[in-house]
């Protein structure tokens, strides 16, 4: 079959008749999506579907229901037999299995939305609903990815060439499978790293991790890599294998409760009991306190200060900064206002000059005297004498024969 071919069929055709029955089969494919989609709507606002995966799936079923509808209207007005209408239902069929895969995935989407829906992860205690969350958004992935590969092996097998090949393309498949597993060694890896992501619970959606020295939220968990929204609004992209290969801290692991400390460094004055009624009273005043843990310990006293630490919890990770921010703030304004004498000071004890004292140390004897001058007097013979405490005598000369040797022999006095 070729183009002109082709072309010569699809103009001889009865195309007035073949027109007129388009128009009414889209009409009507129209109509039909139209009366369909208003008793889905209806449906959705009775039983409170999400919105957006209803509208998202409008889009596939007009498309899919017109093809369908164009597809019987042309192989109604057209002849059975020509190379032209065999060209033109291939078409259609290709056409219809696109769209009805766009239209499985959107569906599919909707779905997984629908029954993420009882598990929501806006409570306290949402371990268990982001457990569940991670493990089908990921299911909901590969299942796309199945989709889109049926549909693409079924387009490709509609045309005869493919089927033939079919059997040369399995006997060759070990050696393919075999060359792709080498060239896509890391993909298959991080893929394999993101489904034990999933299902081993190391990672969850929303979990609050340290990554690379950096504190954030996990925001998207794929296949082959994990998206981390940084308290800064940066989002930091990680391959999957990276949190099955490097350590990292998980601070919602088991539950989303922690503990935090505020520590000062204070001067030696302050009084310990009032800082820890001050701090019972601030926390009494907030909210964001959890009411499991207020504990002022002073841990260190040492080098002119006092060191006090004080530990306290809160639901989670950003309540937690929040409230250390605030206690941090309120019991420095008590400081200021009601405890001045606790703020650390630097402390200079001028001390008078004392009258000099007589030397107790046992008086050296003349000899005594000179032999320590002699030695750490600092000139060459000094040196020579010092060596030798250690290493012995290195030399039988008097000072000022070695003095005079290593002046050398012209300025030895004497006739020349």
């Amino acid at each position: 079959m070729t183009i002109s071919a082709v072309a010569t069929d699809v103009l001889a055709m009865p195309l007035p008749r073949t027109a007129l029955y388009l128009v009414v089969a889209v009409a009507l494919a129209l109509v039909a999506a139209a009366i369909v989609g208003f008793l889905f709507r209806w449906v959705a606002d009775k039983r409170d579907w999400p919105e957006k995966d209803v509208r998202r799936m409008r889009p596939p079923f007009r498309v899919l229901a017109v093809v369908i509808a164009a597809w019987v209207a042309v192989e109604l007005a057209l002849p059975r037999e020509g190379e032209g209408t065999d060209a033109l239902t291939h078409a259609f069929l290709i056409a219809t299995i696109g769209v009805a895969a766009w239209l499985a995935c959107r569906m599919l989407i909707f779905a997984v939305d629908l029954a993420l829906g009882r598990y929501r992860i806006d409570v306290r205690d949402n371990r268990v609903a982001r457990r569940i969350r991670t493990q089908v958004l990921v299911l909901r992935r590969l299942a796309i990815v199945v989709v889109v590969v049926i549909a693409a092996a079924s387009i490709l097998l509609t045309f005869p060439g493919a089927r033939a090949a079919g059997a040369s393309v399995l006997a060759s498949a070990g050696l393919v499978s075999v060359i792709a597993g080498l060239a896509a060694q890391s993909t298959l890896a991080n893929v394999f790293a993101g489904m034990q992501l999933a299902f081993s619970g190391a990672i969850r959606v929303d979990d609050v991790v340290i990554v690379e020295e950096e504190w954030g939220r996990i925001e998207e968990i794929t296949l082959t890599y994990v998206v981390v929204h940084i308290w800064d609004d940066r989002r930091m992209v990680l391959p999957s294998t990276y949190f099955t290969q490097n350590p990292f801290e998980n601070w919602t692991r088991n539950s989303s409760e922690l503990l935090g400390s505020v520590e000062f460094d204070l001067d030696w004055r302050v009084t310990p009991a009032e800082m820890r009624n001050e701090m019972h009273r601030v926390l009494e005043r907030t909210e964001l306190w959890d009411k499991r843990v207020a504990v002022l310990q002073v841990t260190d006293a040492v080098g002119g200060y006092v060191r006090v630490r004080i530990l306290v919890t809160a639901l989670d990770a950003p309540t937690l900064f929040d409230l250390r921010c605030y206690l941090r703030e309120e019991l420095v304004a008590w400081l200021h206002e009601k405890s001045p004498q606790s703020i650390p000071r630097t402390r200079v004890q001028m001390v008078e000059a004392e009258p000099a004292r007589r030397s107790t140390r046992p008086r050296q004897t003349g000899n005594d005297q000179a032999g320590d001058r002699s030695l750490f007097a600092g000139d060459d013979a000094a040196s020579a004498q010092r060596a030798s405490q250690f290493t012995g005598p290195i030399s039988t000369l008097s000072p000022e024969e070695l003095e005079q040797s290593r002046r050398g022999p012209d300025t030895q006095p004497g006739p020349r």
